[in-house]
């Protein structure tokens, strides 16, 4: 039985949570591109090695971010997102005629 931490509930097995993709800085929602914003939202590097990525703990429904490696696929450590991402995004408010 694979084992994963999760930071809320502590240690659970393996088959309570669900990847949510790799963890990537979202671009400025105010001036990027249509194509950089695809880009943001649907390619993954698929890098081998250590990778940042989303996690699940579906029965809480508790996001958090994993370090693993792709090629041994070990788990190295398990955070709250709130280390990563403490800053509030501000989104400018649409124009009555972009609506």
């Amino acid at each position: 039985m694979k084992i994963m931490n999760c930071p809320l509930n502590g240690p659970r097995n393996v088959s309570e949570f669900v990847w949510g993709g790799e963890v990537s800085i979202m671009p400025d929602p105010n001036s990027v591109s249509d194509l950089e914003w695809g880009e943001y939202c649907f390619l993954e590097n698929n890098t081998a090695g250590v990778v940042r990525e989303w996690w699940c703990h579906v029965p809480t429904s508790y996001w958090f971010i994993a370090e693993r490696n792709t090629v041994t696929d070990e788990i190295v450590r398990t955070y709250p997102a709130g280390e990563i991402f403490n800053k509030r995004v501000e989104f400018a408010k649409q124009s009555e005629d972009k609506k």
